[in-house]
């Protein structure tokens, strides 16, 4: 247990952290906002996946970072927006067109990768596809005045251009659901979709531009994760991010700071995950304590707030 300690409270550790945890906070900003547009996406693990994909393709064979990046972009907001015109204008149920998405997210990118590459299904379950390498990664950014600092500079500075867009994109995000006219838009089609027609909102047009803008955070989580996180795509190499992201746009209460949190603190569960195993504990036990604590922080979010809507009726 000394040794776990020692090994915790060190500058690598909380930096994994927030490493961690930055595609996590993009799924979680992307089930923030369909949440308050009055529907869910549960397809963000197969956005991430599809996003991932491409966006380490396009790195290769352009030679270009940027360009694998903006094309895991469009895809993620592309299959977004395929997802919508499946559930607002052929009026299939949106959770079970998430559904399909997650499947073909695991299945059809492996297909793709195959048909693409030419790399055989055993390569490709292995670990990386090896198509990129690190110059074809998103650059890390090293802070210059903070990165000289004890311990806090090795914690903040040295991160991908990612990692830190993703906690400037929770404070735009939040921004945009709360002072401009669009989020107003958003909320109020959530709250009360015949309301808001009836005022001239276009229902239909906003929940594109929410879907749409879940696929763009899916399409940066993805990004990370093939470009940034790893060198290059693997299969299932989202590892559940999205369905994690969904619990922690719950526990944050929809809102994009408590949202945020709830990331860091998935973020610190696989970080731990990751420590448990490195001081020799077995692999089959350490890697379901994120998603263990994931349930147990859902069922006690679940407890206090049963607890709260009982107050009022207690007191009166």
């Amino acid at each position: 247990m000394g040794n776990l300690l020692n090994n915790m409270i060190t500058p690598e550790f909380f930096f994994s952290i927030f490493r961690i945890s930055a595609p996590i906070l993009y799924a979680t900003l992307a089930a923030i906002v369909v949440e308050k547009a009055g529907f869910s996406n549960i397809g963000l693990e197969g956005l991430m996946m599809f996003s991932a994909l491409f966006g380490s393709l396009a790195s290769y064979y352009s030679g270009s970072w940027f360009i694998g990046f903006l094309a895991a972009l469009v895809v993620g907001v592309a299959m977004s927006l395929l997802m919508g015109f499946f559930a607002f204008q052929l009026k299939t149920d949106i959770i079970l067109v998430g559904i399909a998405i997650n499947m073909m997210g695991s299945g059809g990118t492996l297909f793709l990768c195959k048909v693409i590459t030419g790399i055989t299904e055993g390569k490709a379950m292995a670990s990386t596809t090896g198509l990129i390498t690190s110059g074809l990664c998103i650059p890390n950014i090293n802070i210059p005045i903070i990165g000289s600092i004890p311990f806090i500079g090795r914690v903040i500075s040295g991160h991908s251009l990612l990692t830190y867009l993703a906690f400037v994109l929770c404070f735009l995000t939040s921004l945009m659901l709360y002072r401009t006219s669009l989020g107003l838009n958003i909320r109020a089609v959530g709250e009360n979709h015949n309301a808001a027609a009836s005022v001239g909102v276009s229902v239909l047009k906003i929940k594109y531009i929410a879907i749409g803008f879940s696929g763009l955070m899916s399409g940066f989580g993805g990004a990370f994760m093939s470009m940034s996180y790893a060198q290059g795509w693997s299969l299932d190499m989202v590892a559940g991010r999205g369905f994690i992201a969904l619990a922690a746009q719950a526990m944050g209460g929809g809102e994009c700071f408590g949202g945020m949190l709830s990331s860091l603190l998935f973020g610190f569960a696989q970080a731990l995950g990751i420590k448990f195993s490195a001081v020799g504990l077995d692999s089959n036990l350490a890697s379901p304590i994120p998603y263990a604590i994931t349930i147990i922080s859902l069922a006690i979010f679940g407890i206090i707030r049963k607890q709260k809507a009982k107050k009022p009726r207690t007191e009166s």
